[in-house]
């Protein structure tokens, strides 16, 4: 699918397989766009086709252009901060980049600076362009790997659909302590707030829905590699769910492990999900640099 950006205009043209569409059903049904972001752009009148106003419902053709002010009015909303950056995936809309371990994913405060949200906020500024930076989802300060953002609010609102409806496939890569009995399986006790800690979270009856799927991808006398898949996204779920079973991630002293590492051994190493506007699909893998046992082929 064409795109494109011209200053502060989206510009798509329309693929010759999309026979009578209309601007209406592009955003409504093609993109299943946020009611009010759609009423916005038809009360600016600023929505074109081939340069020209056009009616929402008149039948579009292959070739023609659809012009949007998406990228209208945009600018940081935080703070650049320079640093070294892993871009696995960029373009106008969606930016993936591979976060080290040791930084927050984003901000909590004005004053917090040093978080990858910042670092990204840096590399759209040298870049020259104006866009939002705004994270899709959140790894712990400890866990490394791909963590994805929106340049606009558009693509925001449809990625958050996205990963509400489970279209977002994380895998990660982890090190537990001692040797699992299963070689795959799944875990789904539910997980709430443990009343008796600030910050740790327990497997708990009154919880909320948690699933985690793994697979054993080799085992050494008192360790086991694993690969796993989310089916939903609670806070530390892969390291409550683990702890549950007697297994904690080696270096997560939070849920019992041990200090054989200097932070939890777990790594969002890839993240597969359908591009906000384009529906294609974008595959990224993430290497991780400071736990070599976190680093095989899926």
């Amino acid at each position: 699918m064409k795109t494109r950006r011209i200053g502060d205009q989206f510009e798509l043209t329309i693929p010759s397989n999309w026979k009578n569409v209309t601007i209406e059903m592009i955003l409504k049904d093609k993109w299943n766009s946020p009611k009010k972001w759609i009423h916005s752009m038809r009360m600016s009148k600023e929505v074109k086709i081939n340069g020209e106003v056009a009616g929402w419902n008149e039948p579009l053709k292959g070739g023609d252009r659809l012009q949007l002010p998406l990228f209208k009015d945009l600018e940081l909303n935080v703070n650049p901060t320079y640093g070294e950056l892993d871009v696995l995936f960029e373009d106008e809309h969606v930016i993936v980049v591979n976060k080290p371990a040791g930084i927050d994913t984003h901000p909590n405060g004005p004053d917090d600076t040093h978080t990858l949200a910042n670092l990204v906020a840096f590399h759209i500024q040298a870049s020259g362009k104006s866009s939002n930076v705004l994270h899709i989802h959140r790894l712990d300060k400890d866990t490394s790997g791909a963590v994805v953002f929106a340049k606009d609010p558009l693509s925001k609102a449809i990625l958050d659909r996205l990963l509400s409806e489970r279209k977002v496939k994380r895998t990660y890569h982890a090190v537990a302590q001692g040797s699992l009995k299963k070689n795959k399986g799944s875990i789904t006790d539910p997980i709430g707030r443990d009343r008796h800690h600030p910050t740790r979270r327990r497997v708990s009856a009154s919880g909320q829905e948690a699933i985690t799927h793994f697979k054993v991808v080799s085992k050494q006398k008192d360790k086991t590699c694993l690969t796993l898949q989310l089916k939903t996204g609670r806070t530390h779920q892969i390291r409550v769910h683990l702890s549950s079973l007697g297994h904690p991630l080696a270096g997560d002293l939070l849920y019992d492990g041990t200090p054989v590492y200097k932070r939890q051994a777990l790594h969002a190493s890839s993240i597969v999900f359908p591009h906000p506007l384009t529906g294609e699909t974008i595959s990224c893998h993430a290497s991780c640099s400071d736990i070599a046992e976190l680093n095989w082929e899926d």
